[in-house]
């Protein structure tokens, strides 16, 4: 949800015609889209003490995987948004609707129809991503498969174990955004 906050406030600067705004909301997709999120992780792993922020792994790992999502769902919105029709806007603007208002009734439901496959990919992407956090001394599902591994001597049935529960967890993911595809479609 962090990334796909951010994300939203990234693609909106893209789409902006102030160039102060659009050319950091790029450069921002440019990096993390372009870096790979092992890099991502460590470096602002190693990159908070020099700041002076004193936080545990746990943070430095929500923050670059929320980064390294808002990058992604940034440009799957861009996209969206992009592909509302202009007629639409322009019968709205016949309505007489603000700009709030066709944004609220007209951009942001049809963006949202547009982009959600893409959104809940890059949702599904990361959280398979999320098991590159140990890098930065988060236990979370792999690791856990691993350190029990190295005890048990059982890595087969461990990580066949951890792969299962990825692979529910993503099930769920895309049996909630079917749901929601369900309820957006047109006339429904």
């Amino acid at each position: 949800m962090i990334g796909l906050a951010i994300g939203t406030c990234v693609s909106a600067a893209m789409l902006s015609n102030n160039a102060w705004l659009r050319w950091p909301g790029r450069l921002f997709v440019s990096f993390f889209r372009g870096a790979p999120l092992l890099v991502q992780l460590l470096l602002i792993y190693n990159l908070m003490p020099l700041l002076g922020l004193d936080v545990p792994g746990i943070v430095a790992a929500i923050a670059g995987l929320s980064l390294c999502t808002a990058a992604y769902q940034a440009e799957n919105l861009r996209g969206g948004f992009e592909s509302v029709s202009r007629g639409y806007l322009e019968a709205a603007e016949m309505l007489g609707m603000n700009q709030w208002k066709q944004f609220t009734r007209i951009r942001a439901p049809i963006a949202l129809r547009m982009t959600l496959p893409a959104l809940t990919n890059e949702a599904i992407m990361i959280l398979k991503a999320s098991s590159l956090v140990s890098v930065v001394g988060v236990v979370e599902l792999t690791r856990t498969a691993q350190d029990l591994a190295a005890s048990t001597f059982m890595p087969i049935q461990l990580f066949a174990t951890a792969g299962f529960l990825y692979l529910v967890i993503n099930t769920l993911i895309a049996l909630m955004a079917r749901f929601f595809e369900s309820r957006l479609r047109w006339g429904k």
